[in-house]
């Protein structure tokens, strides 16, 4: 395979899923470690993508933790990935119930999801994202409160005023998108949005964390909470091994999720870790 049909495979790799990892790309186009790192240094020199610890992102992709890109751009990456995350959410919501949801691309397409399920109703949405109570806004048997707030460069209300309303009510279960999780717990590049996230777990009996596997080793500014304060993550199976690691074995429970030949979710168990008994 000609140098130029490896760095297209690894292009389009990068704008489907907003990352690509070193390690997948050695496996899918059975070359060396080295021959791929050269790849993505030639298309990070372009300004095609930028170069990362272990692979290659979009290169508007947040970098500094301080980085906080707007909704649109977000929008986006991983764009598939994020929409069976949401289609696995949804079927944890039942009709009755009081939810939250965080602003956000992931839980967006959850809400645009509730809007179109009439089965569902009623429900109460709880948000601080402007763009989701717009979608719920015409839904039927939705009621949608909205928490008022400053305004980020993502369309997130935060700040007294949405932590104060939270601090008043209590929902059934809360569903967090983050800018970026590790080791150390999830991470927003925002203080204020920071603030208001927690705002948002402490008024949910559970918090369930939407995050595709791009999320993963991203690291903003301000950290919300360690992964022992969230009861259960869905991400998608190309979340990496050390991510599985963290988040396995502990308080947290981890579900992954991959698309099936008629584009549903599916869900899956984590993949044995290096040296796991089978």
């Amino acid at each position: 395979m000609l140098a130029s049909q490896r760095q297209e495979r690894i292009l389009a790799a990068v704008r489907t899923h907003g990352a690509a990892r070193v390690a997948d790309l050695v496996e899918s186009l059975d070359v060396s470690d080295m021959t791929v790192r050269r790849d993505i240094a030639e298309l990070a020199r372009a300004g095609l993508v930028r170069r990362v610890h272990g692979g290659a992102v979009a290169p508007d992709a947040p970098g500094r933790p301080t980085d906080e890109p707007g909704f649109d751009a977000k929008r986006g990456w991983a764009s598939t990935e994020k929409l069976v995350i949401a289609q696995a959410a949804l079927g944890t919501i039942e009709p009755g119930q009081a939810i939250a949801l965080s602003a956000g691309t992931t839980t967006f397409l959850l809400a645009e999801l509730i809007a179109s399920d009439p089965a569902l109703r009623p429900l109460t949405v709880v948000t601080n994202g402007l763009r989701i109570a717009e979608v719920l806004h015409n839904a039927t048997g939705v009621q949608v409160i909205l928490t008022g707030g400053v305004r980020t460069p993502s369309d997130a209300l935060v700040g007294p005023v949405a932590d104060s309303t939270l601090a008043s009510l209590r929902v059934d279960r809360t569903y967090l998108g983050v800018h970026g999780f590790d080791a150390a717990g999830l991470t927003t590049p925002n203080l204020a949005e920071a603030a208001t996230d927690r705002a948002l777990m402490s008024c949910a009996a559970v918090t369930t964390v939407l995050a595709d596997h791009t999320k993963w080793g991203v690291v903003g500014l301000a950290r919300i909470v360690p992964l022992d304060d969230v009861d259960t993550v869905i991400s998608d199976d190309s979340l990496p091994s050390d991510a599985r690691r963290h988040l396995t074995g502990g308080a947290t429970q981890l579900r992954l999720v991959s698309v099936d030949p008629l584009g549903s979710p599916t869900s899956t168990a984590p993949a044995p870790l290096p040296g796991a008994p089978s």
